[in-house]
C-alpha cells in the first residue's frame, strides 16, 4: 500500500468514526458496554494511545532507530492496554477529541516524510523482520479503528433508536 492509499484509508475510517458518533450526547460517551464494560471514550483512548505509539514509532524510524516502545506494546498487547486504560479512564471529553485531532494530523505529518518504498520494501528497515512499515501503519491507525467501528456503530445505533423511542 502506498502512501497517497494509506492517506485515503486514514480520512475514510476517521470519518466513518466520526459520523458514527456525532449524533450521541456526551452521556453516551460515558456509558458502558460498547465493548465489555468500555465505553465510546474508552475506546477513543484507547485508539489514540496507539497512534500515539505509533507516531513516536516513526519519529524514531525517520531518525534510523528501532521504535522499540511500539515493539514492546506490541509484544504484550493486553498489558499494554490495561495499562493505558488505567492511566486515561478518567479522561476528559474535551481532551479525548482534541487528542483525536491532534494525533491523526502529526500521523500524517510524519507519514509525509516516508517514501513508498519506505512503506513498501520488507528489506527497508532491519528492525522489521520483513514486514513492511505500512502494515505497522495500518494495524495503529486505520485498521485498527476499523476494528472497533462495528462496535461503535451497533452502540451508536442503539443509543439513538432508544433515544428516539
Amino acid at each position: 500500500m502506498n502512501r497517497e492509499d494509506i492517506f485515503e484509508q486514514l480520512d475514510l475510517t476517521r470519518e466513518r468514526l466520526l459520523v458514527s458518533v456525532e449524533s450521541l450526547p456526551d452521556e453516551a460517551f460515558l456509558q458502558p458496554g460498547v465493548m465489555d464494560s468500555w465505553t465510546l471514550a474508552d475506546i477513543l483512548t484507547h485508539l489514540t494511545a496507539w497512534e500515539s505509539e505509533l507516531v513516536t514509532a516513526l519519529q524514531r524510524i525517520q531518525q534510523g532507530k528501532k521504535p522499540v516502545r511500539i515493539l514492546a506494546a506490541l509484544a504484550d498487547v493486553d498489558g499494554y492496554n490495561l495499562l493505558r486504560f488505567e492511566e486515561n479512564k478518567d479522561r476528559d471529553l474535551g481532551r479525548i477529541f482534541g487528542d483525536l485531532r491532534a494525533l491523526r494530523l502529526q500521523l500524517e505529518e510524519r507519514l509525509a516524510e516516508f517514501t513508498d518504498q519506505d512503506l513498501t520494501d520488507p528489506a527497508r528497515f532491519d528492525w522489521s523482520e520483513g514486514h513492511q512499515l505500512w502494515r505497522l501503519v495500518e494495524g495503529n491507525s486505520f485498521g485498527h479503528e476499523l476494528q472497533h467501528l462495528p462496535q461503535i456503530e451497533d452502540f451508536s445505533d442503539r443509543w439513538l433508536s432508544k433515544s428516539s423511542a
